[in-house]
């Protein structure tokens, strides 16, 4: 790889001083590297934190300095480019980094600069919210996509919610909850391990729905195929409002009888692994230091 685009969070500490150093090595060893820190959201912007528009066309691969967050959010706002990513962490746990807080970046830049690597494709997930009709998956006011989940939650007061949820169009369950997980493997280990529900080897297809605090005893995980589509009608509750969330930042609004659909997407994130670690190694590995 010769074309470099970085991607820092500025609210990490540390995150511009080694932005800098990165830029510096690569441009040192003949590569082109560019880069800009994350701005915040803007309402009514066609992007999240990151505008594609500023990618140069020859980028060969995005890095993100932060943590998980800003690793996904880069995947999301930049999905339809389908450029390679890699995150170095500069918080304290993260999954999908490669490179650990504290951990010299030299090496895997040298490993970028020469091919040392191998891609892994990751499913996403894309919903949107109807009333009565075909979901549009295509209108951003009404649904969006996801890396690592989409959460139907509650929107103010502490009350419980009450839904139907549904797959392949046949009736499933009727929850009362104070919300439900739909994740990917990759989210298996985000609110979804929060809430009990599995871990996922990261490259599976499959969708994983988790309720959030079920008022019943035996409400558990359901494991489906990533081929299927969910969907949750979301009941009359008295005096509660409720949204869906994707990857924890977009948020989209719900009334009451309206159903948010989600499926599988068409668009993947890639994301470069340079660590030939097993799957059950890595995992143990993080466990033990929550």
């Amino acid at each position: 790889m010769k074309h470099f685009y970085l991607i820092a969070n500025p609210s990490k500490k540390g995150s511009a001083q080694v932005a800098r150093q990165i830029a510096e090595y690569l441009q040192a060893h003949g590569a082109v590297c560019e880069g800009s820190a994350q701005e915040k959201r803007r309402e009514g912007a066609a992007y999240g934190y990151t505008d594609k528009r500023c990618i140069p066309k020859e980028t060969q691969c995005v890095i993100t300095l932060g943590g998980d967050g800003t690793l996904i959010q880069a995947a999301r706002d930049l999905v339809e480019l389908q450029i390679p990513m890699i995150g170095v962490n500069m918080g304290t746990l993260g999954y999908l980094t490669q490179v650990a807080h504290g951990e010299a970046v030299q090496p895997m830049l040298n490993a970028l600069l020469e091919d040392n690597f191998r891609l892994e494709r990751r499913m996403m997930l894309e919903g949107a919210v109807t009333r009565g009709g075909k979901a549009d998956f295509e209108k951003e006011e009404k649904g969006g996509i996801a890396l690592n989940d989409i959460v139907l939650t509650r929107k103010d007061v502490m009350q419980v919610l009450k839904f139907q949820v549904y797959v392949n169009g046949e009736f499933l369950t009727e929850y009362t909850a104070d919300g439900m997980i739909v994740a990917t493997p990759t989210g298996s280990t985000a609110y979804n391990l929060s809430a009990g529900g599995p871990i996922v080897r990261p490259g599976a297809k499959l969708i994983v729905l988790t309720p959030v605090c079920p008022h019943s005893i035996n409400s558990r995980s359901i494991i489906l195929s990533h081929k299927d589509r969910v969907g949750i009608r979301v009941l009359e509750n008295v005096g509660q409002k409720q949204m869906a969330v994707f990857d924890g930042d977009q948020v989209v609004n719900l009334d009451d009888t309206e159903v948010l659909e989600i499926r599988e997407s068409e668009s993947f994130t890639t994301l470069i692994q340079l660590k030939d670690v097993p799957f059950l190694v890595n995992i143990r590995d993080k466990l033990t230091r929550v």
